[in-house]
């Protein structure tokens, strides 16, 4: 694939700070359009048990399927995110997870968390085998709760953390000094290690701050345990070769309800 980004400058990234971005990835009416699509489908979560998983106060997390966002093959085929995970992943990379964050007004500062525990293939291999790609769908003020994430902490391994994911407060103060604000807008796209600490922060404005999340593997990566993605046949069928062949996912004739799995306990106990 050729392509203006460098794969250096991308691996030097995520192995550094933990997070990269591309501004203006896409337009800002595309932005507004998964917005829209966003806010259907948490409208038809919270009619489901379980439809929408509490990640602290008013802030919520939903799987979603990926026909039911009209951009999601303009994100998967886009250079920049191809080249990102051919990178740092490997050619042979592997879309286990689509879903949304929302905090809402009022919703609070989380505790200091990486998103699952860190894996043998980093601890021991000093290797990233996954990586989050996250879009904004509005132009992202401070009071909107942004973001907070800890640069270069995806290789600590903290000693005493709450279930491997939550350093415990006394080691706060190294995440704080190193804390940096992300203020994406509408149209630009992010990808980092789940495993850089981090926490999003209160929301003190008068909107939500709607996110979308993709989760993808390496090969050896097991976050697909967590996740359901499904895609009916005719779906499938009509999806480019480029997009099946990266895709970890149940082909269904219907649609189901996706059962989320990936409940972060310790979010929802912010005396950690």
């Amino acid at each position: 694939m050729t392509s203006n980004y460098d794969p250096a400058e991308i691996m030097g990234g995520l192995y550094g700070d933990g997070i990269i971005g591309l501004k203006g990835a896409f337009s800002a009416q595309w932005a507004d359009d998964l917005r829209h699509d966003i806010e259907h489908l948490f409208a038809e979560a919270q009619k489901v048990e379980k439809g929408a998983l509490p990640r602290g106060p008013q802030r919520f997390y939903v799987e979603v399927h990926p026909e039911r966002i009209r951009g999601f093959v303009d994100i998967v085929t886009h250079d920049w995110f191809v080249v990102v995970c051919e990178a740092v992943l490997g050619k042979d990379y592997r879309i286990v997870e689509l879903g949304f964050d929302i905090p809402f007004p009022g919703a609070a500062d989380q505790p200091w968390h990486r998103d699952f525990p860190s894996p043998k293939a980093t601890t021991e291999g000093r290797r990233l085998n996954s990586l989050a790609f996250n879009l904004t769908t509005v132009d992202t003020r401070p009071e909107h709760g942004p973001f907070e994430i800890a640069l270069g902490t995806q290789w600590d391994e903290p000693g005493g953390a709450a279930d491997c994911m939550f350093p415990p407060r006394e080691l706060w103060g190294r995440y704080i000094e190193r804390a940096v604000q992300k203020l994406p807008q509408r149209g630009d796209i992010s990808a980092r290690s789940a495993l850089t600490i981090h926490r999003g922060t209160a929301n003190r404005s008068n909107e939500a701050r709607p996110v979308l999340v993709v989760g993808v593997d390496a090969p050896d990566g097991t976050n697909a345990g967590h996740h359901d993605m499904q895609v009916t046949a005719a779906y499938y069928a009509q999806l480019p070769a480029r997009v099946r062949d990266h895709l970890t996912c149940r082909i269904v004739d219907r649609l189901e309800t996706v059962v989320q799995n990936h409940v972060i306990e310790g979010l929802l106990q912010p005396d950690y």
